[in-house]
Parts: structure tokens; C-alpha cells; sequence
């Protein structure tokens, strides 16, 4: 089981075990935002719910991170798996500028592709195959970009994640 670490400021920290979360709810660092109730801690003196979300009680100063490296999986996440051309699944990505002619390897020439799509566009500008971008590809930005446990979000931390994005 899986709990997400809210900063004091509900900006998303980090993603830690259960035991780890009620570590810092027993010793005073932090409280419960939501918890199982189906699968409950039983302790010898007391029975605790499991949290699924705990907020820090004291701010947390997070060091200065740098930009976010661009990776398969990240271009693959910002574009929720999904074939920017096309909309089906996504397996790859594309260079939307080949490399072949200049592009680079960043945020703003990968996009999330389907390998039908990537063989027809080949090495060929969307110019040259008519195509167009239904949205610019940009770099990814704020906390939950850093914690590569929240590709898959539990049900329950939804809620937490929209309301910092927003």
C-alpha cells in the first residue's frame, strides 16, 4: 500500500509506504486527509485505518530542483499514452522535427505516437505529410512531475492531485 505526502502547503512531496505514513501520524508530523477503512492496521492495543493521504503538519522546504529531464515515459505520461495524430494507444514517440533534419531530443519536438502513425510520418516534417498538432507539446511543470510514483495514482489521491494542479 501506497500513501501520498502532502507538503504543509498540499503541494505533493513524495509517495511513501503505509507504515512509513503512520510513523509520522503516531509521532505527531503529520495527519490523515483520507484512509482505507476495508483493510484496517491491528495493533495490541488499538485498530488503525490505513492512510492512503497524510499532510505534514510543518512545511517542508523542497532543495531547488532542476528542469525535468525528458524521458520516453515522461513524453509518453504528458500525453496521457495517447497518439497525438491519431488518438489511439501510444507505444513510442516522434521526433516532430526530425532528428535527421535538426530536431533535438526535448520537451517541445517529442510527442507521444503509435507505431502505424511513426512508420507513415517517418522522416518527414508535418508540413511535408499535411499534418497538423492538435496541441503544442511543452514541458511538464510542478511537484508531481518529480514523484514518478504518481503515473498511476490511487483512486483516492485524485482528488489532491487536481485540486494542486489547478
Amino acid at each position: 500500500m501506497r500513501t501520498l505526502v502532502l507538503n504543509a502547503g498540499y503541494e505533493p512531496l513524495a509517495v511513501v509506504t503505509f507504515r512509513r505514513a503512520l510513523l509520522l501520524v503516531l509521532t505527531g508530523k503529520a495527519s490523515i486527509l483520507a484512509e482505507d477503512y476495508e483493510d484496517p492496521v491491528v495493533g495490541p492495543q488499538e485498530i488503525l485505518s490505513r492512510p492512503t493521504v497524510i499532510l505534514l503538519n510543518r512545511y517542508v522546504r523542497v532543495p531547488y530542483r532542476e528542469a525535468v529531464h525528458v524521458t520516453r515515459r515522461g513524453v509518453l505520461r504528458r500525453d496521457s499514452h495517447r497518439c497525438v495524430y491519431c488518438g489511439r494507444t501510444a507505444t513510442t514517440v516522434d521526433h516532430v522535427h526530425p532528428r535527421s533534419l535538426g530536431g533535438e531530443d526535448s520537451w517541445e519536438n517529442l510527442v507521444a505516437c503509435c507505431l502505424p502513425c511513426n512508420n507513415k510520418k517517418g522522416n518527414k516534417t508535418l508540413r511535408q505529410m499535411g499534418w497538423t498538432l492538435p496541441r503544442k507539446p511543452v514541458r511538464p511543470v510542478g511537484p508531481q512531475w518529480y514523484i514518478t510514483e504518481l503515473e498511476k495514482p490511487a483512486p483516492s489521491w485524485n482528488a489532491f492531485l487536481d485540486a494542486h494542479a489547478a
